[in-house]
């Protein structure tokens, strides 16, 4: 059974609105520099990828009967807060602690696998809605961002570094992990690729 503790729900919420308000002062020009309007397109299209990656992390390991409770991590909201000064965003708003007497190779790939297929999933969604709502600038400009934000960190953290997800995957199953880094891959280079072509022709 997956459950909630008042700590937990408190370090999403709080995580979900700082991730959204750096992701809006970074792409605050958008908007006319008016970043405080933009919160609610970064929270949809950016907090809720975050979180959500992090969430697929805690269902799959409950699933497997291990202990999950996600944390906020206030240094890495820090990093982020100053990062987004600087003019980029480096986030690392927490991550789901899991608790057990025995994690295998397998179950630890499977389980570290979900986050960034939960990205390459929203960012699928993303790009299909944006196909129907283009005909709004805020919606599209939802869509285009979900898109642009849940591949790249789809691709990020499947890259095979200590402490991201790839690595525990790659050590699962390589093929699975060169099959998924490589979706991942397309999706984050599709708008550069589309616009390149567009150069050519």
């Amino acid at each position: 059974m997956v459950n909630f503790t008042s700590h937990e729900i408190r370090d999403i919420a709080v995580s979900m609105l700082v991730i959204a308000g750096v992701f809006a002062y970074v792409f605050r020009n958008i908007n006319g520099g008016d970043f405080v309007s933009l919160i609610p397109v970064t929270l949809v299209a950016v907090g809720f990828g975050f979180v959500f990656h992090e969430l697929a992390h805690k269902f799959v390991a409950i699933r497997y009967g291990f202990y999950a409770e996600y944390r906020l991590w206030v240094e890495g909201l820090v990093l982020a807060i100053i990062t987004a000064f600087l003019g980029f965003v480096f986030a690392a708003p927490g991550a789901v602690y899991i608790h057990g007497q025995y994690i295998s190779p397998e179950e630890n790939g499977k389980i570290s696998i979900a986050g960034p297929l939960t990205n390459i999933v929203m960012a699928i969604i993303f790009f299909v809605l944006f196909q129907f709502l283009a005909f709004s600038p805020l919606l599209a400009l939802v869509c285009s961002l979900g898109f642009t934000i849940n591949s790249f960190l789809a691709f990020f953290n499947l890259l095979p570094i200590f402490m991201l997800d790839g690595a525990k995957v790659l050590k699962w199953n390589p093929a699975v992990w060169l099959i998924t880094i490589g979706i991942a891959f397309v999706m984050m280079a599709y708008p550069y690729i589309i616009s390149y072509m567009g150069l050519i022709f």
